[in-house]
């Protein structure tokens, strides 16, 4: 336990003196009639009659200022919507309570009640009759001329961030309307909201570690899901045709300005639709909220403007690797050709990577950061999309589509392939490279191909990031930037990982 500074021994002494002479430092409750931002905004243009007709007011919130003049006193105090004035006179609470008043600190939450007057300088002010004080803070704020301006303190201790730094409160709120705004979208055109299991005694749905618990009652060893994709698909197999999940999802990868293992998704599944139809259907989706949110068709990211007016543009993966990348159209086809760019370039390659790995670690490598503006990125390797139909008119090459903005990958969407016996295979071969060593290789799931044997109707499915779609409607250069809470390494064990710790 960390030594309490000269600042926090202070504060307990007020405290100490506080409960000695009867007083509860931190009751029950407050009634509250009306937020001081709110009042503000009702009586902008009230003029002194109307102020003085107005009715009474109790207000609350947390003491950001104090400025204290014999026996009357002027403070700011903040609740959600904003923050208000309020001035307390020894003869209008009495002296016991302005006795109270006195001991009160910055930080400290307050209850008063009084009546609306506004100050020569026009400012709308609470004339207190009565207060209470509602809980005692024991640790200064941080100084209001510079904030909290530390970035590992800012994400390891949010509550005094959101304290100390009004735009991101701003931030979440604004992350909240993007949630409810997508869902409006989906509710508005038949899909259903729906909540699937978070512990998987299978993982599936993305290549990815998973983290592992235990179930100490079926003795079960259990993992956090990784993608809800296969139980979504159960549910279209049972009929709900359009259902969608804002899910929290985990995956047991490294940190990063774009990772967190824990994650925010959006996943959404259309039956009688293919991946183009998803195609349309994000073009719809991401400019109206965006148009929703941030009031246009175009925003600031990272010193860019981005424009997510419709249409976007479409390339495939060898054609951006031809056009960004570098490449030659005879190296794409080959996996020889591919493997000798990819030493070319610096990139790191391993004996048991073929020309489909090798296809997408360039691509990765050397184009998706020049995606700058919203850009579909279609015909990635069937090889490794173990869920996705394969084109009919080149097997070598899956029904599927990433979106990319600004560098990053924020949607991933493909053609659900609903072939029982082609799915075992694939699935079978994906449990061949798990034994082998692939630790990111899907698991067999027996009850997700009998689920497929009951028949799953021509389906699409696609996933959104949404911390990913935060950062850019927010110019946030960070996912800790618009996760709450974000993992990081327990203190004093070095700093954050970098990108390259994926």
């Amino acid at each position: 336990m960390e030594e309490p500074s000269a600042f926090i021994r202070e504060r307990l002494k007020k405290l100490e003196d506080l409960s000695r002479d009867g007083i509860d430092p931190y009751p029950s409750t407050f009634p509250v009639t009306h937020q001081g931002g709110e009042l503000i905004t009702r009586y902008a243009a009230a003029d002194d009659a109307a102020l003085a007709g107005a009715e009474p007011v109790t207000v609350a919130g947390r003491v950001l200022s104090l400025r204290t003049h014999g026996k009357a006193s002027f403070a700011h105090i903040k609740d959600r919507t904003g923050r208000i004035q309020i001035y307390v006179r020894q003869d209008s609470v009495g002296e016991t309570a302005y006795h109270l008043f006195r001991r009160i600190d910055i930080g400290d939450f307050l209850g008063v009640g009084g009546r609306l007057f506004r100050t020569k300088t026009g400012e709308l002010t609470v004339q207190v009759e009565s207060l209470v004080l509602l809980a005692k803070s024991l640790r200064p704020l941080p100084d209001k001329w510079h904030g909290l301006s530390d970035v590992e303190v800012r994400y390891r201790q949010r509550y005094v961030d959101l304290i100390a730094n009004p735009p991101v409160v701003e931030l979440f709120r604004r992350r909240a309307r993007i949630i409810a705004e997508i869902r409006g979208f989906f509710d508005a055109r038949g899909f259903l909201e729906v909540e699937t299991p978070m512990m998987h005694p299978i993982p599936g749905g993305a290549a990815a570690r998973p983290f592992v618990t235990h179930h100490n009652a079926l003795d079960l060893s259990l993992y956090l899901r990784i993608a809800p994709e296969l139980h979504l698909k159960r549910c279209v197999v049972g009929g709900l045709e359009r259902v969608y999940e804002i899910n929290r999802s985990f995956r047991n990868e490294g940190l990063s300005t774009q990772h967190n293992p824990e994650f925010t998704m959006l996943e959404f599944y259309q039956a009688y639709a293919d991946y183009q139809d998803l195609m349309a259907l994000t073009e719809e989706l991401l400019p109206q909220v965006v148009r929703a949110v941030c009031g246009s068709d175009t925003i600031p990211y990272q010193g860019r403007q981005i424009s997510f007016a419709a249409p976007w543009p479409r390339l495939s993966l060898e054609e951006a690797l031809v056009k960004l990348g570098g490449l030659s159209p005879q190296q794409v086809r080959t996996e020889a050709g591919l493997r000798t760019a990819a030493e070319a370039h610096g990139i790191p390659v391993k004996p048991t990577w073929g020309w489909a790995k090798l296809l997408v670690e360039l691509f990765e490598a050397r184009v998706e950061e020049q995606f700058v503006q919203p850009t579909f990125v279609t015909d990635f390797p069937a090889e490794l999309s173990p869920l996705a139909k394969a084109r009919t008119d080149d097997p070598r090459y899956a029904q599927r589509f990433e979106l990319y903005v600004a560098g990053l990958e924020v949607a991933n969407a493909y053609t659900e392939l609903n072939d029982p016996r082609e799915q075992r295979r694939r699935l079978e071969a994906q449990a061949k490279a798990r034994a082998a060593g692939d630790e990111e290789a899907h698991f067999m799931d027996e009850d997700f191909l009998r689920a497929l044997e009951y028949g799953l109707p021509p389906t699409a499915g696609e996933g959104i990031g949404i911390d990913r779609l935060v950062m850019l409607l927010t110019d946030s250069p960070s996912i800790r930037d618009v996760i709450l809470f974000p993992l990081l390494r327990p203190e004093g064990r070095g700093p954050e990982t970098s990108d390259n710790d994926q």
